[in-house]
Protein backbone atom coordinates (compact mmCIF):
# COMPACT_ATOMS: atom_id res chain seq x y z
CA UNK A 1 0.00 0.00 0.00
CA UNK A 2 1.56 3.24 -0.72
CA UNK A 3 1.56 6.53 1.25
CA UNK A 4 -1.50 8.23 -0.37
CA UNK A 5 -3.47 5.27 -0.65
CA UNK A 6 -2.71 4.71 3.28
CA UNK A 7 -3.90 8.43 3.81
CA UNK A 8 -6.99 8.43 1.99
CA UNK A 9 -7.99 5.38 3.81
CA UNK A 10 -6.92 6.55 7.06
CA UNK A 11 -9.19 9.81 6.34
CA UNK A 12 -12.21 7.98 5.38
CA UNK A 13 -11.88 5.80 8.85
CA UNK A 14 -11.76 8.90 11.00
CA UNK A 15 -14.90 10.91 8.90
CA UNK A 16 -16.74 7.62 9.63
CA UNK A 17 -16.10 7.88 13.27
CA UNK A 18 -17.03 11.72 12.82
CA UNK A 19 -14.01 13.17 14.13
CA UNK A 20 -13.78 16.79 13.02
CA UNK A 21 -10.73 17.69 10.39
CA UNK A 22 -10.61 14.07 9.54
CA UNK A 23 -8.34 14.61 6.31
CA UNK A 24 -6.15 17.00 8.14
CA UNK A 25 -5.67 14.90 11.34
CA UNK A 26 -4.62 11.72 8.83
CA UNK A 27 -1.95 13.83 7.36
CA UNK A 28 -0.55 14.81 10.20
CA UNK A 29 -0.55 11.65 11.79
CA UNK A 30 1.39 10.17 9.09
CA UNK A 31 3.16 13.18 8.68
CA UNK A 32 4.49 11.87 12.37
CA UNK A 33 4.80 7.96 11.11
CA UNK A 34 7.68 9.15 8.46
CA UNK A 35 9.13 11.93 10.40
CA UNK A 36 9.16 14.31 7.35
CA UNK A 37 8.37 17.88 6.99
CA UNK A 38 4.79 18.77 6.73
CA UNK A 39 5.54 20.15 3.49
CA UNK A 40 7.70 17.22 2.23
CA UNK A 41 4.95 14.88 2.95
CA UNK A 42 3.58 14.84 -0.94
CA UNK A 43 7.00 13.79 -2.34
CA UNK A 44 6.93 10.22 0.04
CA UNK A 45 3.09 10.04 -0.87
CA UNK A 46 4.59 7.61 -4.04
CA UNK A 47 5.95 4.90 -2.33
CA UNK A 48 5.27 1.84 -0.55
CA UNK A 49 4.53 2.55 3.23
CA UNK A 50 6.88 -0.22 4.87
CA UNK A 51 4.93 -2.79 7.20
CA UNK A 52 6.02 -1.37 10.18
CA UNK A 53 4.90 2.01 9.47
CA UNK A 54 2.01 1.51 8.21
CA UNK A 55 1.29 -1.05 11.35
CA UNK A 56 1.74 2.40 13.71
CA UNK A 57 -0.30 4.41 11.15
CA UNK A 58 -3.02 1.88 11.65
CA UNK A 59 -2.73 1.90 15.37
CA UNK A 60 -2.44 5.86 15.35
CA UNK A 61 -6.00 5.78 13.01
CA UNK A 62 -7.45 3.83 15.43
CA UNK A 63 -6.48 6.05 18.25
CA UNK A 64 -7.88 9.32 16.48
CA UNK A 65 -11.13 7.25 15.70
CA UNK A 66 -11.55 6.64 19.18
CA UNK A 67 -11.06 10.29 19.79
CA UNK A 68 -7.74 10.63 21.53
CA UNK A 69 -6.84 13.70 20.97
CA UNK A 70 -3.92 14.42 18.06
CA UNK A 71 -1.69 15.80 20.85
CA UNK A 72 -1.50 12.84 22.93
CA UNK A 73 -1.18 10.46 19.88
CA UNK A 74 2.05 12.38 18.54
CA UNK A 75 3.06 12.79 22.62
CA UNK A 76 3.67 17.04 21.71
CA UNK A 77 2.03 20.21 21.61
CA UNK A 78 3.03 23.68 20.32
CA UNK A 79 2.67 26.28 22.66
CA UNK A 80 3.94 29.55 23.14
CA UNK A 81 7.77 29.43 21.62
CA UNK A 82 8.30 25.39 22.36
CA UNK A 83 6.73 22.25 21.98
CA UNK A 84 5.96 20.07 25.19
CA UNK A 85 5.39 16.74 25.99
CA UNK A 86 2.13 15.80 26.75
CA UNK A 87 0.50 12.59 28.01
CA UNK A 88 -3.08 11.73 29.46
CA UNK A 89 -1.55 12.94 32.78
CA UNK A 90 -1.75 16.53 31.75
CA UNK A 91 -3.79 19.13 30.24
CA UNK A 92 -3.14 19.71 26.46
CA UNK A 93 -1.83 23.36 26.58
CA UNK A 94 -4.14 25.58 24.77
CA UNK A 95 -3.70 28.44 22.46
CA UNK A 96 -6.04 30.69 24.40
CA UNK A 97 -3.69 30.45 27.51
CA UNK A 98 -0.85 31.89 25.77
CA UNK A 99 -3.14 35.26 26.62
CA UNK A 100 -1.88 34.53 30.59
CA UNK A 101 1.91 34.29 29.20
CA UNK A 102 1.90 37.50 27.44
CA UNK A 103 0.34 39.25 30.20
CA UNK A 104 2.83 38.09 32.86
CA UNK A 105 5.54 39.08 30.72
CA UNK A 106 4.28 42.58 29.97
CA UNK A 107 6.37 43.61 33.38
CA UNK A 108 9.42 42.35 35.40
CA UNK A 109 9.64 39.82 37.64
CA UNK A 110 12.77 38.02 39.47
CA UNK A 111 10.03 35.03 40.93
CA UNK A 112 7.21 33.01 40.05
CA UNK A 113 5.20 30.29 41.20
CA UNK A 114 2.90 28.53 38.93
CA UNK A 115 -0.31 26.54 40.36
CA UNK A 116 -1.26 23.35 39.20
CA UNK A 117 1.77 23.48 36.84
CA UNK A 118 0.55 20.33 34.56
CA UNK A 119 3.01 20.44 31.39
CA UNK A 120 4.97 23.39 32.94
CA UNK A 121 4.02 24.93 29.85
CA UNK A 122 3.14 28.47 31.48
CA UNK A 123 5.92 28.13 34.05
CA UNK A 124 8.48 26.80 31.37
CA UNK A 125 7.28 29.56 28.80
CA UNK A 126 7.54 32.30 31.08
CA UNK A 127 11.36 31.18 32.50
CA UNK A 128 12.77 30.80 29.01
CA UNK A 129 11.76 34.39 28.42
CA UNK A 130 13.47 35.40 32.13
CA UNK A 131 16.84 33.88 32.43
CA UNK A 132 17.80 33.97 35.86
CA UNK A 133 14.35 34.23 37.51
CA UNK A 134 13.69 31.45 40.13
CA UNK A 135 10.59 29.56 38.95
CA UNK A 136 8.23 27.09 41.16
CA UNK A 137 5.76 24.65 39.81
CA UNK A 138 3.09 22.87 41.77
CA UNK A 139 0.88 20.20 40.90
CA UNK A 140 -0.73 17.48 43.17
CA UNK A 141 -0.47 14.68 40.33
CA UNK A 142 3.12 13.06 40.90
CA UNK A 143 2.45 12.21 37.05
CA UNK A 144 1.77 15.44 35.54
CA UNK A 145 5.13 16.52 37.39
CA UNK A 146 7.02 14.04 36.01
CA UNK A 147 6.22 15.58 32.33
CA UNK A 148 6.82 19.05 33.77
CA UNK A 149 9.97 18.15 34.80
CA UNK A 150 11.12 16.12 31.59
CA UNK A 151 9.86 19.72 29.59
CA UNK A 152 11.94 21.66 31.60
CA UNK A 153 14.60 20.27 31.06
CA UNK A 154 14.19 19.60 26.84
CA UNK A 155 13.63 23.22 26.97
CA UNK A 156 16.92 23.85 29.38
CA UNK A 157 15.05 26.19 32.15
CA UNK A 158 15.49 25.34 35.42
CA UNK A 159 12.40 24.84 38.24
CA UNK A 160 12.05 23.55 40.87
CA UNK A 161 8.31 21.05 40.64
CA UNK A 162 6.69 20.20 44.25
CA UNK A 163 3.68 17.75 44.70
CA UNK A 164 1.61 20.58 46.52
CA UNK A 165 -2.37 21.09 46.88
CA UNK A 166 -2.54 25.07 45.83
CA UNK A 167 0.10 26.19 48.62
CA UNK A 168 0.05 23.76 51.13
CA UNK A 169 4.31 23.04 50.15
CA UNK A 170 5.06 26.52 49.42
CA UNK A 171 6.62 28.52 52.41
CA UNK A 172 8.35 31.55 50.01
CA UNK A 173 7.29 34.59 48.24
CA UNK A 174 7.03 35.22 44.80
CA UNK A 175 6.86 38.64 42.33
CA UNK A 176 4.57 36.86 40.22
CA UNK A 177 2.08 33.48 41.04
CA UNK A 178 0.37 32.31 37.88
CA UNK A 179 -2.37 29.56 37.93
CA UNK A 180 -4.70 28.08 34.95
CA UNK A 181 -6.41 25.98 37.67
CA UNK A 182 -9.66 23.29 37.05
CA UNK A 183 -12.42 25.96 36.34
CA UNK A 184 -15.22 23.92 34.54
CA UNK A 185 -17.97 23.62 36.77
CA UNK A 186 -19.65 20.17 37.23
CA UNK A 187 -22.94 20.63 35.51
CA UNK A 188 -20.68 21.77 32.33
CA UNK A 189 -18.95 18.49 31.53
CA UNK A 190 -21.30 16.75 29.61
CA UNK A 191 -20.76 19.36 27.01
CA UNK A 192 -17.24 18.69 26.63
CA UNK A 193 -16.18 17.47 23.09
CA UNK A 194 -15.03 13.60 23.83
CA UNK A 195 -11.22 14.94 23.15
CA UNK A 196 -11.31 16.56 26.31
CA UNK A 197 -14.05 14.44 28.48
CA UNK A 198 -12.68 11.04 27.58
CA UNK A 199 -8.97 11.83 27.55
CA UNK A 200 -8.11 14.54 29.63
CA UNK A 201 -7.21 14.48 33.58
CA UNK A 202 -10.14 14.77 35.29
CA UNK A 203 -8.99 16.36 38.17
CA UNK A 204 -7.64 19.31 36.47
CA UNK A 205 -10.50 20.18 34.48
CA UNK A 206 -13.41 20.35 37.29
CA UNK A 207 -13.56 20.86 41.04
CA UNK A 208 -16.97 18.08 40.66
CA UNK A 209 -18.98 21.35 41.87
CA UNK A 210 -19.05 25.15 40.79
CA UNK A 211 -16.04 25.71 39.08
CA UNK A 212 -14.39 28.24 41.07
CA UNK A 213 -13.37 26.23 44.29
CA UNK A 214 -9.35 26.60 42.98
CA UNK A 215 -9.90 30.37 42.75
CA UNK A 216 -11.17 30.62 46.02
CA UNK A 217 -8.04 28.67 47.44
CA UNK A 218 -5.75 30.73 45.10
CA UNK A 219 -7.55 34.26 46.37
CA UNK A 220 -7.16 33.78 49.83
CA UNK A 221 -3.61 32.23 49.87
CA UNK A 222 -2.31 34.53 47.27
CA UNK A 223 -1.54 37.77 49.94
CA UNK A 224 1.20 35.56 52.19
CA UNK A 225 2.68 34.03 49.25
CA UNK A 226 3.32 37.45 47.00
CA UNK A 227 5.96 39.66 47.42
CA UNK A 228 4.55 43.35 48.45
CA UNK A 229 2.92 44.95 44.61
CA UNK A 230 3.78 41.20 43.45
CA UNK A 231 1.02 40.13 40.85
CA UNK A 232 -1.59 37.35 40.51
CA UNK A 233 -2.71 36.18 37.12
CA UNK A 234 -5.28 33.71 36.67
CA UNK A 235 -6.58 31.52 33.23
CA UNK A 236 -10.68 31.54 33.38
CA UNK A 237 -13.36 30.36 31.64
CA UNK A 238 -15.02 33.23 30.03
CA UNK A 239 -18.36 33.59 32.20
CA UNK A 240 -16.44 33.47 35.57
CA UNK A 241 -14.29 36.79 35.67
CA UNK A 242 -16.97 39.10 37.31
CA UNK A 243 -17.09 35.96 40.16
CA UNK A 244 -12.95 35.57 40.08
CA UNK A 245 -12.43 39.47 40.48
CA UNK A 246 -14.68 39.15 43.37
CA UNK A 247 -12.63 36.84 45.12
CA UNK A 248 -9.59 38.64 44.78
CA UNK A 249 -10.73 42.14 45.91
CA UNK A 250 -12.48 39.95 48.64
CA UNK A 251 -9.08 38.96 49.64
CA UNK A 252 -7.59 42.13 49.63
CA UNK A 253 -5.78 42.10 46.26
CA UNK A 254 -5.79 45.20 44.51
CA UNK A 255 -5.72 47.15 41.02
CA UNK A 256 -7.92 43.73 40.00
CA UNK A 257 -8.36 43.64 35.60
CA UNK A 258 -10.17 41.12 33.45
CA UNK A 259 -8.41 40.61 30.49
CA UNK A 260 -9.72 39.35 27.04
CA UNK A 261 -8.24 36.53 24.72
CA UNK A 262 -7.57 37.05 20.90
CA UNK A 263 -11.42 36.13 20.44
CA UNK A 264 -12.59 39.14 22.72
CA UNK A 265 -13.90 36.97 25.58
CA UNK A 266 -12.86 36.88 29.13
CA UNK A 267 -9.40 34.96 30.10
CA UNK A 268 -7.49 36.32 32.38
CA UNK A 269 -8.26 37.87 35.65
CA UNK A 270 -5.09 39.67 37.12
CA UNK A 271 -4.44 41.82 40.79
CA UNK A 272 -1.40 43.15 42.66
CA UNK A 273 -0.71 42.58 46.53
CA UNK A 274 -0.54 45.63 48.32
CA UNK A 275 2.58 47.35 48.72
Amino acid sequence: MTGAEALRQGARRLAAAGVPGAADDARLLLTHILDVPRHRLTGALAAPLPSEMLRRFDAAIAARAERQPVSQILGRRAFWKHEFRVTRDTLDPRPETETLVEAALAEPFSSVLDLGTGTGAILISLLAERPGVRGTGTDISAKALEVARENAYKINVSANFLESDWFMAITETFDLIVSNPPYIALNEMGDLVPEVQKWEPRQALTDEADGLTAYRAIAAGAPAHLSPGGRLMVEIGPTQGAAVAGLMRAAGLIDVRILPDLDGRDRVVCARNAP
